[in-house]
Parts: C-alpha cells; structure tokens; sequence
C-alpha cells in the first residue's frame, strides 16, 4: 500500500514545479553573456579592434594571450567561472564577459559509488579528474 504524501511535502513538489515552469519561460538569451570554453581547450576571440590590455579575473581558471592585435585565444585551464576584460588604445572596453569553464560532456564518463563520484576525461583513454586539477591527456 503506498502512503499518502504529507501536505508539506506537497506544497514543496507544487512550488518546485512552479520554480521550474519560472525558469523554462527565461529568454534563451540570458545565458548568452558567458563565453563557454572546454577545459584543456583554446577558444580564438577576434574583434573589431585592436587589443591595448587584457585582464583575467582568475588565471587558474582561464588563461588569455593576444595572438595579434585584434585576435585573442582563450584557454580552459580548469573548471569554474571568471571575467575577461579586454580594452581598446583609449582605455574602453572591447569585451566584458563572464567566462564558463566547463568538461567536454562528450568525452566524459561518471561512475556513482553511494555518496561519491568519480569523472573521467575518455579521450582517447580514460583517465580520472581530480578535483581542481586538469586531466592528463
């Protein structure tokens, strides 16, 4: 016999429900201030003027050299977020965005044990990430 849900309980599935129906209505536009790049992948930014300065917010997220002066290449170094910001000759901002680092969802394999989780990058052989450090190749 199957007990019944207690009325709290309910409440909480009913506002859950409500919450998810809220953020499947957000424009699909406002995850597009974040520029996506894979960890241990290079991401070319070229822009329509020529770079003066680049800053990062968090280098061990993110790393960022100037190829050419309107030409930046964005490196995934581990998982998380951080800012880029790049300015032109007069000290204005070309590029002010968010950065999400992220794995490549397509090369990955997780392995549930009770409460704990294993990842591992599979590209071409599988190997297990470590928290806060990069897979090696």
């Amino acid at each position: 016999m199957t007990q019944p849900i207690p009325v709290r309980r309910r409440l909480t599935i009913a506002a859950c429900g409500l919450a998810l129906a809220a953020l499947s209505s957000l424009p699909a536009s406002a995850d597009s201030d974040v520029i996506r790049v894979f960890m241990d992948h290079a991401r070319i930014l070229k822009l329509d003027r020529t770079v003066s300065k680049v800053i990062i917010g968090n280098a061990g997220v993110a790393d960022v050299t100037v190829s050419d002066p309107r030409t930046i290449v964005l490196t995934g170094k581990s998982y998380g977020t951080t800012n880029l910001v790049i300015l032109d000759q007069e000290g204005d901002a070309i590029v002010d965005e968010r950065i999400l680092v992220s794995v490549d969802e397509a090369n990955t394999l997780r392995v549930f044990k009770q409460t704990t989780r294993s990842v591992y990058s599979c590209s071409p052989s599988c190997e297990e990430h470590t928290p806060g450090q990069a897979p090696t190749p």
